[in-house]
């Protein structure tokens, strides 16, 4: 999968057009990801997602101006599952994104707005 372009508020991946946050799978988009504390990524947030793609990366896009924010009990679970976490805004973690996803099993969870 790749992600061909964003802005604030709208994503395009493989041609299709997505205006609120989502997750990106080996398998596909999970469109219109919520999180139990808006602008705060929690395990619970993440969980099924880690449980069921097993990626190398998980990479979380915290918003165009990186209001998201992953709380350091999030990161210890992330590492304690093997999981190495990228959280960047979201603009670079597009790239990011785009980049591993060529050589590693990478997941991308990303808040489209603030």
């Amino acid at each position: 999968m790749k992600i061909e372009a964003y802005s604030f508020g709208r994503m395009v991946v493989d041609g299709a057009t997505y205006d609120r946050d989502l997750i990106i799978r080996p398998g596909g988009v999970m469109p219109d990801w919520w999180r139990k504390d808006g602008h705060k990524l929690q395990p619970v947030d993440i969980e099924a997602i880690v449980n069921e793609d097993r990626p190398a990366v998980l990479i979380v896009g915290t918003g165009k101006y990186g209001l998201m924010k992953v709380p350091p009990e999030t990161t210890k679970w992330l590492q304690d599952r093997g999981v190495e976490l990228v959280a960047e805004r979201t603009d670079a973690a597009v790239e990011r994104f785009n980049t591993l996803a060529q050589s590693k099993r990478v997941v991308g969870a990303f808040h489209l707005t603030c």
